[in-house]
């Protein structure tokens, strides 16, 4: 099943601004929301579905790839995620801004549903961004590279608490140990009972009265891990893609950082891409575009014989269909243009000037060779050609 668009699934132009884009979400998770519509599975997901759509069109990065590219640009298989599958958890976290602290509790006072109770258990990591370089095959079949990225990882010593041992972790006397706080304040609904992060735990409930030896109470430390990545095909330059949960480790039990793999494409000996379509520039001497000859051209799977017939002119493209690169996401396929270019030689011996001005006198010559002109075209091969 495909995705609606974002830009339909909040109701806004594809040129509102930021301003239009929060009001606009505000609005829709109001109507939708889960504890506004109990039992009720479709408003659930239209709910979940808004989240993912201010998540990407909020973010410039992300918007302009999905402008650029579409769901593809913010999405991929194995893994990548650009804002889909996200949980009422992942939603909480990520926009308890945009209503003045936790979402189900400025709208419902704090009352009822089940993750309302849910901790922050500290703040969340920071995401890591990589470069992965790719050749034109791998690009054409999708490929899986092993990376190895130094990042923030649970500290093994306090298991991420950041505490010298288990009697250095009293309850927090601000939330007394429930990791909230609550108060009243005024929203656009109007006088609500608001509930966010306890500011002095940051949401665990604990604090720490001594810290541990090794992360000096950051509840991580550096290490080197080799993630693997599945690259999906047809992916292009300047692509980005995503691992959720692959980034720095969380503070005090937080949730990971995300994974950014930047796509760059390695030049090509031969081939130049547009696109999904690949083109490749022959060039042919006078004598071979006028007689007509048979060349071997390279593709992304390996040389093939096209044939070039007789009066081909300088500017001719040729198409291989099915010969380019997959779109992403996709089952079209792009084709090879080979683009073809009659090469003038800057210097002749005084053989091939004597050839050339024969056959500028000839009354008969045309773009399209009679027999007497042939064989001085065949004469001219040879020299060209040795």
């Amino acid at each position: 099943m495909s995705k609606r668009d974002y830009y339909e699934i909040l109701g806004v132009a594809k040129n509102a601004d930021a301003a239009e884009l929060k009001k606009a979400y505000r609005q829709t998770a109001i109507k939708y929301h889960p504890d506004k519509n109990p039992g009720n599975k479709e408003a659930e997901e239209k709910f979940k579905e808004a989240a993912e759509a201010y998540e990407v069109l909020s973010d410039p990065d992300k918007r302009a790839r999905y402008d650029r590219f579409g769901h593809a640009g913010v999405s991929g298989n194995g893994g990548f995620s650009g804002g889909g599958g996200m949980s009422m958890e992942d939603i909480m976290d990520q926009f308890s801004d945009i209503f003045g602290g936790s979402p189900f509790d400025t709208f419902f006072g704090g009352s009822g549903g089940g993750t309302r109770s849910r901790r922050s258990g500290g703040s969340r990591g920071s995401n890591l961004r990589i470069k992965v370089s790719l050749t034109l095959e791998e690009i054409a079949k999708g490929t899986t590279k092993k990376i190895k990225v130094k990042k923030q990882v649970k500290c093994q010593s306090c298991n991420g608490s950041g505490a010298k041992d288990s009697s250095s972790v009293s309850t927090c006397g601000t939330c007394s140990g429930s990791g909230y706080v609550r108060q009243i304040r005024s929203t656009f609904l109007g006088q609500m009972q608001t509930t966010s992060a306890c500011p002095t735990c940051n949401g665990s409930g604990q604090v720490v009265t001594a810290k541990c030896n090794t992360c000096k109470g950051d509840g991580r430390a550096y290490d080197d891990k080799t993630i693997e990545i599945e690259i999906p095909a047809g992916v292009e330059e300047g692509m980005q893609l995503s691992m959720r949960g692959q980034g720095n480790a969380g503070q005090q039990g937080g949730p990971s950082g995300d994974l950014l793999i930047n796509i760059e494409e390695k030049p090509h000996d031969h081939l130049k891409r547009d696109g999904a379509n690949v083109i490749y520039d022959l060039y042919l001497n006078f004598a071979d575009a006028s007689l007509g000859t048979s060349v071997e051209v390279p593709t992304i799977e390996g040389d093939v014989k096209i044939k070039i017939p007789a009066g081909t002119q300088s500017g001719k493209i040729f198409r291989l269909k099915g010969k380019g690169l997959p779109v992403v996401q996709s089952y079209q396929q792009g084709d090879q243009l080979i683009h073809v270019s009659v090469w003038t030689p800057k210097k002749l011996s005084s053989e091939e000037k004597d050839l050339l001005e024969k056959m500028r006198k000839m009354d008969n010559f045309t773009p399209t060779p009679s027999k007497s002109d042939k064989g001085l075209f065949e004469k001219m091969k040879d020299y060209f050609n040795s």
